[in-house]
């Protein structure tokens, strides 16, 4: 099992919903923070959400305001685990308005799923 740190960014996010990042199959995933940057001229009104394969998609924050020149921080020390295909995405009301910075923990089993089919075609034999 390995934990690597990442971070994930994404320019000029618009009027439409937009993937900042994908849960890779084999990998839970622990958000740690994330910053969104107002790149425009005036204020804008911005979304994050987590699309989830269950179709239990959520808003973590919904028209929420960041003036001129500002960003938020939102996680202020919370987490959020993202299991595999889980997407983080995001919004905002003016077009190429935002930036997204996320920075997550991924934890990979792939090194642990190898090995249990490897015992399995052993066992096979």
């Amino acid at each position: 099992m390995a934990n690597t740190f990442k971070l994930k960014t994404k320019t000029n996010v618009g009027v439409t919903t937009v993937g900042i990042y994908t849960a890779p199959a084999a990998t839970t995933t622990v958000v740690i923070g994330v910053t969104l940057a107002n790149t425009s001229g005036a204020g804008i009104n911005v979304g994050v959400g987590i699309t989830r394969a269950s179709s239990d998609n959520i808003s973590l924050l919904k028209n929420t305001p960041i003036p001129q020149g500002s960003s938020l921080e939102f996680m202020s020390g919370n987490k959020i685990v993202l299991e595999a295909t889980d997407t983080i995405t995001a919004i905002s009301d003016v077009t190429n308005s935002l930036d997204v910075a996320l920075t997550i923990m991924e934890i990979t089993w792939w090194h642990w799923l190898k090995l249990v089919e490897m015992l399995l075609t052993l066992k096979q034999q």
